[in-house]
This record gives structure tokens, C-alpha cells and sequence, in this order.
């Protein structure tokens, strides 16, 4: 399943590259010329208590947080970034790296977030954090660090998030339950030139919104506008049933099992970092990071599938529909939607131990670096899927688990048909890098750099071929050591591959006056398919990936204002994807391959126009189009399914973009800010059949620092209150323009705007 979501992610962050933002230039260790600024990474409309997502060009299981140089996790499916990092009060530094920095320290292009431990310092020092809001959120966060002399330093942090989230569910209290512990032990030595440090981090979550906010039923109006399906209501009303347990065919053994929802999204983590920086008389710096983490990583999906209509005069004595009541009795259902869900029960055992060293020397006019990483990642993952059926309550009330008696017997079937996955084994790379960052005048600066990297995988997967050569693909029943309707056994199969990867970048900024210049940048990285690549049932195109991003355009400074406008170019190719096609109540998975074209122009202006008052501005126009998109498939009953997507914008991406951010000091204490952010119409699936209205995200607060220890602070999401759908439509991916032609006040399920929500936090340092 993961490998569908990651094709549209990935088409969405290559758009979201053409968001600019202007560079910062503070010159400190960790915030410096490698991170761009105006850009609040944890102000998010999509999540509670995620960073934002600026990414370009890769899918959502590559590096996208990095932690005191590494990346927080190797691959977030199904070892989610969110499960065992925060952004709290853990951490002394947080910015967002540029698209060079990140494509020549990392090998992936796309920002990513830049974060940084807190470390010991002399004294006794403390932070503690907390954050609630109107639904009942409860998150605290704690450092205390100091010194225990001789140069030895300590820190401990400690972070309890206990959210609700913004509608109740049965299956647990919480939405997202996360504890994470870190403790970290420093040296300094040979006169403070050295700085050695050891850190400890457990982690326990439980990520149920990943499954409790996948869908919701909606009333699709036709042109673009959705209204509330009954008492329905978007972002605060449950759609999930009362149930919490599932019935599964372990991929591995073939057995039946049960689980709850609520334990098959456990992850655990624990990990251990080593770190030491020293410089050398010459003024050479060496870092080394090496970090091993084990860890059980776990991502539950719960996809709303087709839509049945119980009261159609097709249907009409076709279904037999059942429940259980609360004492038990089986009852008939009498609703007038039925909704198939899909369960893919993600879950993998992890190992891995990342190593980065650099080296790096500042000259009088240019700074140079050179870098070796070496990053190796086990995984032992499979995904158990599963079907049910549901009910489609229109009064607000819970869902219903109901079964076809003309069918089956039970609630859960076609067991591993559709998206299960299975692969096992390691992905190593091993990488050489530098950068060159070189004033060649005082007019001229040029920053340069490359990376070499050789990437190996070894394992095994589940892509199994039949005696005449075609991959047998998946059945009801699938597991390891089935056997296939055309009589082939299902035996794991084996995979090696060894490739060369490659990126450079060049930036160049030159100085027309003291306040007026040209600026530009161009990125080129050839990558291969990450392991993950390889969990279907067929194997993926293992051709090179390339991805060239091009930026040119002019800057403005002056002493009020600060402004960037930039023409960019990027592109992708072999972007390996599967779709899950619906046809009736049949749902069939068909693996594609395709490229993402994009052209746009933005601007990026902060203007500081009078005392206390600031002002950031935002725009940008972008038209992702999708490249040799085609792909068909054919159903049970003969029917062939065709995609023609060629030409066609990306789904779910916005071409038009806008951002306002205006802030105000009331006094030198009290600080007024609000957020507008702008989306323009986004398809809702791949044919352009769907589409949403273009809609508002907006934020508001006052920050008020009420003691020199005390800082205080109300937030107001979504504050104009807008409703609606966003994202795709489920079950929609072969509807044509011509058939949703005639489509109008049709109940349908989707994504939605986050709700109105008002949260408040407190820090206080002690």
C-alpha cells in the first residue's frame, strides 16, 4: 500500500519544490548558509504535532528530519519520523536545510528538516514545555541540563503526548500516544578543543491517526464544492467503527491471527549516538556521528474503498447485509451505503547504524568540506492487509461492521489480496561528498559541491513468477508458501543489486549593486529505487532516477525589505508507483512507472515596512504535469481498465500558491501574528474527472513573554473556520471526465481540512 501513497507523495513534493525561500545568514555551527529562512516548518495544517511537509521529488519514506546530522529514521514506512522525534524542548536548534545542502549530504533532493540535540551547559538549566487545546490535547516537554565538573556536562529530556485528537473514537482514549526519553552525557577535553558525546533515546507510539483520519463521507456537489453528508461533520465526527480488533493472514506463516488496531501500530525505538567534534590547531574541524538504532516500526492504513448503494434498482436484492448488535444478535442492515475498507497492517523489524564524518576548514574568502556517510539499514517488513465492510451512517453515529451473507460469514476477507507486501535484508550506502562555499569577489559568491555514493541491496521479496515468466501477483489467502491458482508456490525470492549513485550542485549569487543581484542554482541527482521499492508483487523498473532542478531569477535588499523572485524547472523520471484500481466491489493492484515535469516562477518577500511591524509574502505558480503516465489492468468480469494520464496536471497539487504572514509587536512582550496560506483548485483523481475548490489555511495567535522565565502563547487554527475536502477521492482512479460529467450530489469519501481548533502553551525556564 505504502508504495501508491509514496507515488502521490512524491509528485506533490516535486511540485512543493518551487516554494522558495529566502537564505538565512547566521554563521553559527548549526544554523548557517546551508539553511534557507521565512519558513515556520512546524506550523501545520495537516498535522497537530508534525513538521510541515517541504519536500520535493521523493517519496515520504526518504529522508525528510534530520537529527544531529543523521537522518531520525532511515525510511518512515514503517518507521514514521513522528513516532520518535519531536520538535520540543529536546532540541536546541531547528531550521530547514536547502535543496543543495540536503541533495549532496544525504543523496535525496528536497528540503529537510535540520535539528539539533541540546547539549549540557555550565549551571543548572531548564525548559518545560506544555501544550493543550479545546479538544483536550495534553503535551508536556522537559530538558534539565547542566555541568558535573570536569568538563562533564548532562542533559535529559522527556516528552508525554496524550491527544485525543479532534473527534472520539473507541478503539483507545487517544489518537496519538507518544513518550519519548533522550539523556545525553558530554566531555569536553584537550582544552575545550574536544567534545565528545554519548546520547541514549527510547521511544514508545502509538500512531492511531494515521488510520483514524484516512477518510471521511462527503456529499461531492459536482462542481468542485463539497457539503456535509448528513450530521456528518468533517474533522469532528468518527468514521471509523466501534471495533477494534482484526482478523489477518500472516504474509510469513499463513496463520489466522488477531491483533487490535491499537497494538498493530506500536512503535518502539531504542537508540544509542555517538558524537564527538574536535579542532585542530590549523583551524580544521572534524565531526563524526554514529548512531545504531533497533527498533519495531509499524504503520496501519485504513483506506476507504467503493461505495455501495443498498436502495439503487441495480441493487436491489443483490446484497444481504448483516451486523451483530451489542448483545450480539445478528440483525439485518437496513442502511442505505455500504463502504469497503481496506486494512494494510504495516510492521517491520528494524537494525540500523548510520555513520557521517566530515572534515572542514574556513579559508579567508571560502569554506571547503569533505564528507564520508556510511548508512546501513536491515528491515524484516511485511504488510498484512485485510478487507471489511461498513456501514455509512448519515446521523453521526458510529460505524458499523457488516458482512454479505450471500457471500461470507464473517466480517474479514480477502485476505493479502490486494496491497500485501513482504521484503527482507539490508540496503547499504556508502557516499563521498564535498562542498566548496567561495567568495570570488566581493561581488561573486559560488557554492559548488558533489557526491559519489554506492548503494547495495541484498534480500528477498515476494515478487514471485509463474513457468511461463509473469509475476503471479497477488490472491485471496496470499502468503509465503501458498500456492497460486495457476499452481505456482509462493516461495520468497531472492534480490541483489549494486549501483552507483551520483549528485553535484552549483549555486552562484552575484552582487549587480550593494541592494540588487542575480541569483540561481542548479541540482542534478541520479538515484536508484530504495528496498522499499520492492514490497509488491512485481518488481519495480530499476533504472536510474534522475532529477534536475534548475532556479534562476533576482534578489532585492534594502533596509525594510528583503525579496527573491526566482523562474525554476525541475523533473523526475521513473517514478515507480502502484495503483489500486476499483471496478465494482473488485479492487487490483497495477504497478506503473511514469515522470513529473514542472515549471513555475515564485517570489518570497519580507518587508519590515515600520517598528514592530513585519510582513512575509509568498507566491507561486507551478503546473506538474505527469509524463508517460499509463498503465491498464483487467478485471474478473473482462473489464479492462485504462489510465491515460499523459499531459495531465499532478492530482492533489495546487497551481497556484500564497502565502501572508503579517506579525505585530504590541510591545516588546507581546506579539500578534497570523498565517494565510493560500491553495488553489487540485484535482481530486489522476484523469482530472474531480477536482476541489481552492481554499484557505490560516492561523492565528498572540505570543506573550510575561517574565524574563515565563513565555505564553494562544494559537487559533483554521480560525475563518472553512470545511471541505481535500487530497483524492476513494475508489475514483478510473473515472473519466466525460463520466463525471453527470456526477453530481453523489456521496463520496476523501480527506478534509483540519477543524477549527484553538490550542494554548506555556514554557517555562527554570
Amino acid at each position: 500500500m505504502h508504495n501508491f501513497l509514496n507515488g502521490k507523495s512524491a509528485a506533490m513534493m516535486l511540485a512543493l519544490s518551487l516554494v522558495n525561500v529566502t537564505a538565512a545568514f547566521a554563521q553559527d555551527d548549526n544554523s548557517s548558509a546551508k539553511e534557507e529562512g521565512n519558513r515556520n516548518v512546524m506550523l501545520n495544517a495537516a498535522s497537530a504535532n508534525g513538521p510541515r511537509e517541504i519536500q520535493i521529488g521523493l517519496p515520504s519514506a526518504d529522508v525528510n528530519v534530520l537529527e544531529n546530522g543523521l537522518p531520525v529514521t532511515y525510511a518512515t514506512n514503517p518507521h514514521s519520523v513522528n513516532t520518535i522525534w519531536r520538535g520540543d524542548a529536546s532540541l536546541s536548534h531547528q531550521g530547514l536545510l536547502k535543496i543543495a545542502e540536503t541533495a549532496i549530504t544525504t543523496g535525496n533532493i528536497g528540503y529537510a528538516v535540520n535539528s539539533f540535540t541540546q547539549k549540557g551547559q555550565k549551571g543548572f538549566n531548564g525548559t518545560l514545555n506544555y501544550k493543550s487545546n479545546h479538544f483536550g490535547l495534553q503535551e508536556f516537554s522537559l530538558n534539565m541540563n547542566g555541568d558535573l565538573g570536569s568538563d562533564w556536562y548532562y542533559s535529559f529530556n522527556m516528552y508525554q503526548d496524550f491527544d485525543p485528537g479532534t473527534f472520539k473514537i473507541k478503539s483507545t482514549p487517544y489518537q496519538d500516544r507518544t513518550q519519548i526519553y533522550k539523556a545525553l552525557l558530554t566531555k569536553k577535553y584537550n582544552g575545550n578543543r574536544g567534545e565528545f558525546t554519548a546520547m541514549y533515546r527510547y521511544a514508545n507510539s502509538h500512531s492511531v491517526y494515521n488510520y483514524a483520519t484516512s477518510g471521511a463521507p462527503f456529499i461531492y456537489v459536482g462542481d468542485g464544492s463539497v457539503k456535509e453528508y448528513g450530521d456528518f461533520k468533517l474533522g469532528t465526527t468518527s468514521y471509523l467503527p466501534v471495533d477494534n480488533d482484526m482478523t489477518y493472514r500472516d504474509m510469513r506463516t499463513g496463520e489466522l491471527k488477531q491483533t487490535s488496531l491499537y497494538d498493530a501500530c506500536l512503535n518502539k525505538t531504542s537508540e544509542v549516538t555517538l558524537m564527538n567534534n574536535y579542532r585542530f590547531d590549523n583551524g580544521l574541524n572534524w565531526k563524526a556521528t554514529l548512531k545504531y538504532d533497533h527498533s519495531r516500526g509499524a504503520f496501519v492504513f485504513q483506506s476507504p474503498m467503493s461505495i455501495i448503494d443498498l436502495k439503487s434498482d441495480a441493487n436491489k436484492g443483490v446484497y444481504n447485509y448483516k451486523y451483530r448488535d451489542i448483545d450480539g444478535q445478528t440483525k439485518a442492515y437496513d442502511g442505505q451505503y455500504v463502504q469497503t475498507r481496506m486494512s494494510c497492517l504495516n510492521a517491520g523489524k528494524i537494525d540500523e547504524a548510520l555513520f557521517t564524518t566530515e572534515l572542514s576548514k574556513k579559508f579567508s574568502t571560502s569554506t571547503f568540506r569533505l564528507g564520508v556517510n556510511e548508512w546501513f539499514y536491515h528491515i524484516d517488513y511485511c504488510s498484512n492487509t485485510t478487507m471489511y465492510d461498513q456501514s455509512v451512517p448519515a446521523d453521526g453515529s458510529y460505524a458499523l461492521r457488516i458482512w454479505d451473507a450471500n457471500k461470507r460469514d464473517s466480517y474479514f476477507y480477502d485476505f493479502n489480496k490486494n496491497a500485501s507486501e513482504y521484503y527482507k535484508g539490508s540496503e547499504n550506502k556508502l557516499a563521498l561528498y564535498f562542498t566548496h562555499d567561495w567568495d570570488v569577489t566581493n561581488k561573486l559568491n559560488l557554492y559548488y559541491g558533489a557526491r559519489l555514493e554506492w548503494q547495495k541491496l541484498k534480500g528477498e521479496n515476494a515478487a514471485v513468477k509463474n513457468a511461463k515468466g509473469e509475476f503471479v501477483g497477488r490472491f485471496a489467502d496470499y502468503y509465503l508458501g501458498a500456492t497460486a491458482p495457476d499452481k505456482t508456490k509462493i516461495a520468497p525470492a531472492d534480490l541483489s543489486y549494486n549501483w552507483l549513485n551520483y549528485d553535484f550542485s552549483v549555486a552562484a549569487t552575484y552582487k549587480l549593486t550593494d541592494n540588487f543581484g542575480f541569483t540561481g542554482d542548479f541540482t542534478y541527482i541520479v538515484q536508484h529505487p530504495k528496498f522499499e521499492a520492492f514490497a509488491p508483487a512485481a518488481l519495480p523498473n530499476t533504472d536510474k532516477i534522475s532529477v534536475p532542478l534548475g532556479r534562476a531569477g533576482i534578489y532585492y535588499n534594502n533596509s525594510w525589505l528583503s525579496l527573491t523572485s526566482l523562474f525554476s524547472y525541475i523533473s523526475k523520471t521513473n517514478n515507480n508507483s502502484t495503483l489500486n484500481l476499483q471496478h465494482g466491489s473488485e479492487i487490483k493492484a497495477a504497478p506503473l512507472t511514469y515522470d513529473i515535469q514542472t515549471w513555475g516562477w515564485t517570489t518570497d518577500a519580507v518587508a519590515h515596512p515600520f517598528k514592530g511591524f513585519d510582513f512575509h509574502f509568498l507566491f507561486t505558480y507551478q503546473k506538474p504535469t505527469y509524463k508517460k503516465y499509463e498503465t491498464s489492468i483487467t478485471f474478473s468480469d473482462g473489464y479492462v481498465g485504462n489510465i491515460n494520464a499523459t499531459g495531465n496536471i499532478v492530482a492533489e497539487i495546487p497551481q497556484i500558491l500564497i502565502e501572508l504572514d503579517p506579525s505585530y509587536m504590541i510591545t516588546k512582550d507581546i506579539k500578534l501574528w497570523t498565517s494565510f496560506r493560500y491553495f488553489s483548485k487540485t484535482y481530486a483523481n489522476i484523469n482530472e474527472a474531480y477536482y476541489f475548490n481552492g481554499h484557505w489555511e490560516t492561523f492565528g495567535g498572540l505570543n506573550w513573554q510575561a517574565t524574563k522565565r515565563l513565555a505564553l502563547g494562544c494559537t487559533v487554527v483554521n480560525f475563518l473556520n472553512q470545511t471541505g475536502a481535500k487530497g483524492s477521492i476513494a475508489g475514483a482512479e478510473l473515472i473519466t471526465k466525460d463520466e463525471a460529467k453527470g456526477i453530481k450530489n453523489q456521496i463520496m469519501t476523501g480527506s478534509y481540512l483540519r477543524p477549527f481548533t484553538v490550542e494554548f502553551t506555556a514554557s517555562l525556564k527554570f
